[in-house]
């Protein structure tokens, strides 16, 4: 009699069991269905909606939102001083990409075509080591050594560089009143930061060059710098690249480290985050977060072009 009755059950679970294993789709989308609705509902929801505020104006005298349809608030963007806002982030993120391009390749180029297994497992470990601090400790621990009577400064009197310090703060875009205030303190900070997420797919980028290829190369009678130039940056350009996203748009929204290490002056995370909070003006707020995914969608257009998806 039980028997009988846990037949249909039985029929069922095992029909829908075949059913999946034939059509492997509707597993898969089963399977994804709960986090794509979480994704979905919860963060891309709340993003367009936020993004849409920034068709609406604000009233400048009531402070409230006009939910009337207009571009006035997207033309704010190229107001002088906002304009300067969006100038100031990508030149900034800019040349953070630019530096940890500089400063990581020699070291993913070593460990990729030189380090043996011990060398190479100590240069993962030195290049995650950082990520496993706290982000805000790190911060703070910068602005300890930037400041004028930090390391940093020290090291520069005990060297003679005193003087060369000083007059590079005094150059009126990139210098300040001590390191922990400027433009170079809240770059090389930057640099520290996101560098892991340039060497390593730099890393594996340069391991799939060939090393045939280098040594036809060499056999062909190209000097070590052409090689160089003609063989191992071409191939590695994917990786460089799959980088350079990370660390561009990395910098791009980050508002923290311009908070605590930097100048006066408001990067595009910080005006969202001001204009959102303090001044309650969401729809410019929203027009403002509008630039870093078009930005970065342009980015990723041309980023595809070189390949970088497969160094990702």
């Amino acid at each position: 009699m039980r028997a009988l009755v846990a037949a249909p059950h039985e029929g069922t679970l095992r029909h829908l069991s075949d059913l999946l294993v034939r059509r492997h789709n509707l597993l898969v989308l089963i399977l994804l269905m709960p986090p794509l609705l979480w994704l979905g509902m919860v963060y891309l929801g709340s993003l367009f909606v936020f993004l849409g505020q920034s068709i609406f104006s604000i009233d400048e005298f009531a402070g409230t939102i006009v939910r009337k349809p207009t571009l006035a608030t997207l033309a704010e963007l190229f107001h002088p001083a906002n304009f300067d806002i969006l100038i100031r982030t990508v030149s900034i993120a800019a040349a953070v990409t630019l530096l940890c391009a500089i400063i990581g390749f020699p070291m993913a180029y070593y460990a990729a075509r030189y380090a043996g297994p011990r060398a190479k497992a100590a240069f993962y470990l030195a290049v995650m080591m950082p990520l496993w601090s706290s982000y805000l400790v790190k911060i703070y621990g910068w602005k300890l050594l930037l400041a004028k009577e930090g390391a940093i400064g020290w090291i520069a009197g005990r060297l003679g560089l005193g003087p060369a310090l000083e007059a590079w703060l005094a150059l009126p875009l990139v210098g300040g009143p001590s390191l922990s205030v400027s433009y170079t303190g809240m770059v090389l900070v930057f640099t520290y930061l996101w560098l892991p997420f340039m060497i390593l797919p730099m890393h594996a980028a340069l391991e799939r060059v060939p090393n045939s290829l280098i040594e036809a190369a060499g056999d062909l009678g190209a000097s070590p710098g052409r090689t160089f130039r003609t063989i191992i940056l071409p191939l590695a350009l994917p990786g460089v690249v799959a980088g350079a996203i990370f660390t561009f748009s990395l910098t791009l929204g980050d508002y923290i480290v311009p908070q605590i290490i930097g100048t006066s002056a408001l990067v595009l995370g910080q005006a969202v985050y001001t204009l959102q909070g303090t001044a309650g003006n969401i729809p410019l707020a929203a027009a403002f977060s509008l630039v870093p995914i078009l930005v970065m969608a342009l980015f990723l257009t041309l980023a595809k072009k070189t390949g970088a998806f497969d160094a990702l």
